[in-house]
């Protein structure tokens, strides 16, 4: 063989163990590359806007792993994969009222705000980590049914709620009209857990209602802070003038809320121009202050408000501010103490995001969230009272006003 021969068959042999020696380097490096890379059925894997500071890496090779070990993986839904990572980083705030809706789930929220929907008709949330009823909406299934603030809903059927978030609850209390559905209930007052079954139904949402009473008192019982409290607030105030009353008896026991404008507008005709009405603070502390448009047609009207545990959000936010300016006393119970504001947002496909982005304050800054609102004069009312047919706080603000 010649020396030509040879040095060719070595240099060949060389040629090849380098090759070699590059493809294992590129299969190791393949192998060992980051788990993110190796789910080829994901794109957008990385937003450039995350901080550097943290490594997506385990959530990608967990993602990696479920994809190639998982026994069932031949019918996995990796849509709702990503929506259920999704919904545990909301719910890693530890937040009641920030939730992820798949496009179902949105529509379905989205009918609710409405008011086109069918169900029991109740506000219900998350409090000391029990999910529970805010307040039953006036005439509806759950409040003819007997349901109460401050219920404590342990079951649902047969499913247990303590790891339910509030909108996995409503979808299981909401259904077709005519179907009934089965909470197991842990009221104040009562040892043991019990069973209410409510027939779901269309809900009309209520607005409010009227009473004249003895003694020049005009009573307005406001149910929902809804796009139309507002133009019916106005025509039960214009009833008041009508009917000759100079006294008035707000009744916000049981509402659960609504629309901030809807606030704004109603406590507006009892504060002058520019007092604050209330204030939203955000994450940085920057505030911004809701004012007063100055109605203001009845300067030193005798006014009570009365307040329980369901009286929350826009209800505190008018209660709160009437009372801090002076223009009213409050009487009941402690309120709900829901001060957060909720912003929903678009994310992709019909998605949305509903997160909690400020807080409310009261004009003298008392946060509703943390504290709820304390009554100028605390009146209970029980079951006895209920059933007896009695309205202790009712009778005692009427007692307050005729002073």
């Amino acid at each position: 063989m010649s020396k030509f021969f040879k040095k060719s068959i070595f240099a060949g042999g060389l040629v090849a163990i380098v090759i070699a020696i590059f493809m294992l380097g590129i299969y190791l490096g393949y192998s060992n590359r980051p788990a993110a890379i190796k789910v080829l059925s994901v794109f957008n894997k990385q937003d450039p806007v995350v901080s550097q500071e943290l490594d997506f890496n385990s959530f990608w090779k967990t993602w990696n792993i479920i994809e190639s070990k998982y026994v069932s993986n031949d019918g996995l839904d990796k849509q709702k994969m990503l929506w259920g990572a999704i919904s545990g980083l909301v719910g890693s705030l530890g937040d009641p009222y920030s939730s992820f809706f798949p496009p179902k789930e949105a529509g379905v929220f989205e009918s609710s705000v409405r008011g086109d929907f069918e169900g029991v008709g109740m506000e219900i949330g998350i409090k000391n980590n029990i999910l529970t009823v805010v307040a039953p909406l006036k005439g509806t299934p759950a409040d003819m049914a007997g349901m109460k603030p401050g219920d404590k809903i342990l079951k649902i059927e047969d499913t247990l709620t303590a790891d339910l978030t509030v909108e996995e609850a409503v979808q299981l209390i909401r259904g077709e009209k005519g179907t009934k559905v089965a909470l197991s209930i842990l009221r104040e007052g009562t040892e043991e857990p019990f069973q209410v079954e409510i027939v779901r139904d269309v809900i009309q949402i209520p607005v409010l209602e009227t009473e004249k009473k003895d003694g020049g008192i005009f009573v307005i019982n406001l149910f929902s802070f809804s796009g139309r409290s507002v133009n019916e607030f106005r025509n039960a105030l214009r009833e008041m003038i009508d009917s000759g009353s100079s006294k008035l008896i707000l009744d916000l026991r049981g509402n659960p809320g609504g629309y901030l404008d809807a606030a704004v507008d109603i406590a507006s005709w009892f504060l002058p121009m520019g007092d604050v009405v209330a204030r939203e603070q955000f994450s940085d502390d920057h505030e911004e202050l809701y004012r007063s448009k100055g109605y203001n047609v009845f300067n030193n009207l005798p006014m009570v408000i009365l307040i329980n545990e369901g009286s929350a959000s826009a209800s505190e936010i008018v209660a709160g501010a009437l009372s801090e300016h002076g223009k009213a006393t409050l009487v009941g119970k402690k309120t709900y103490g829901k001060g957060s504001v909720q912003e929903m947002i678009s994310i992709e496909n019909g998605s949305s995001l509903k997160l909690t982005i400020a807080r409310w304050l009261t004009p003298n800054g008392k946060s509703i969230s943390k504290e709820g609102l304390e009554p100028d004069i605390s009146v209970e009312f029980t079951k006895e009272d209920y059933e007896a047919g009695r309205d202790p706080q009712m009778e005692k603000a009427i007692e307050v006003l005729n002073k």
